[in-house]
């Protein structure tokens, strides 16, 4: 039995099992042994209470097991749901995912990007704030990088899992125009310091195209932020306490007939704003998320949302992020997510369209 004060050493699980401590390494690992080797291996080092020491490990390998997952705002649900998947994907690979929040500041997620560079991750999976930021082509040159949501256009990664943004915006103002609404406020959590990324954008050409008259206001994904912002947005009063514009529905004068939100989370404050001010969704005013959380079906009226397959996202990000730590080629490194529009009862027809 191996004493309860002194760590058990690959060597010693060798002299036990006759092997050489190269033959017990690549036992452990399940690499270019038999599996009857690897089973003695195994129980002789299970008897001896033998346990790996990472960082010995780390120091052979030049790895650590572990990942940097880089969240773009923990306050999403969506995004604490997909970054849990991720790591139940890397968990499966007997990877670990060290799971940080940029909370919307892209200064803080290049800063928090260079720490995850420095702690020797393996890998880093972002799902980038700034996707124009210059930081990220150094970082992408020192370690690999996966990309979820929007390309880094600045850097060489490894991966991207992308989101087809023009054509889930185009499925949606389609479907609310189709509804015969023509004043439809935006909410996005891009701040003032992003204002050109690829959503906010392609909002403007697809309103253009439409005809379709939009609004698109800056609103953090916080649930009691988002209720302010909605209320001002259903009171007729858009980004600004007291604003005013043209004639609208059951809200104030200058009202919204839809609201599309750029996360589910933000949907969340809009249907608690119009509760305060007894306006029903999917009669009064009509709302549509873009990221069909789990909690968007239990709502009254459940939220018609956007759903690009979350699991499938996650499963894609891992396998890149893997493939490219392990220096294996990949037939594909862009993956672009196709949206599906899940049509429910917060978004209906304006009256007399």
């Amino acid at each position: 039995m191996a004493r309860p004060n002194k760590r058990t050493t690959l060597r010693e699980v060798a002299e036990a099992t006759g092997l050489s401590t190269a033959a017990v390494s690549y036992a452990l690992r399940g690499k270019h042994v038999s599996k009857e080797t690897e089973e003695r291996v195994r129980k002789a080092a299970a008897d001896l209470g033998y346990e790996a020491d990472p960082i010995a490990r780390a120091l052979a390998s030049g790895r650590t097991s572990m990942i940097g997952v880089l969240a773009g705002d923990l306050q999403d649900l969506w995004q604490q749901q997909l970054m849990a998947a991720i790591g139940r994907e890397l968990l499966a690979g007997d990877r670990y995912a060290l799971i940080l929040d940029a909370g919307g500041d892209p200064a803080r997620e290049l800063t928090l990007a260079k720490q995850l560079r420095d702690q020797r991750v393996d890998g880093l999976l972002v799902s980038p704030v700034d996707p124009s930021a210059e930081g990220w082509s150094k970082i992408a040159d020192a370690v690999p990088v996966v990309s979820i949501g929007d390309a880094l256009s600045r850097a060489r990664t490894a991966g991207e899992v992308l989101f087809d943004n023009r054509a889930g915006i185009d499925a949606v103002l389609d479907y609310l125009r189709g509804l015969g609404h023509r004043r439809v406020t935006v909410l996005t959590p891009t701040g003032p310091s992003t204002p050109d990324r690829p959503a906010d954008v392609y909002v403007r050409e697809a309103a253009d195209r439409l005809g379709i008259e939009v609004e698109v206001l800056p609103c953090a994904q916080e649930l009691g932020e988002a209720t302010e912002v909605g209320r001002r947005v259903l009171a007729g009063g858009g980004g600004k306490a007291g604003a005013g514009n043209e004639a609208g529905g059951k809200g104030g004068s200058g009202a919204p007939t839809a609201v599309f939100c750029f996360s589910d989370s933000i949907a969340y404050g809009v249907y608690a704003a119009a509760a305060e001010a007894s306006l029903a969704i999917g009669r009064d005013i009509s709302v549509v998320g873009f990221d069909d959380h789990p909690v968007s079906r239990v709502l009254t009226p459940p939220l018609t949302t956007v759903d690009w397959g979350l699991t499938d996202i996650a499963k894609e990000a891992a396998r890149l992020a893997v493939a490219a730590i392990e220096g294996r080629r990949v037939r594909r490194k862009r993956i672009l997510c196709a949206p599906r529009l899940s049509e429910r009862g917060s978004a209906v027809r304006v009256p007399g369209a």
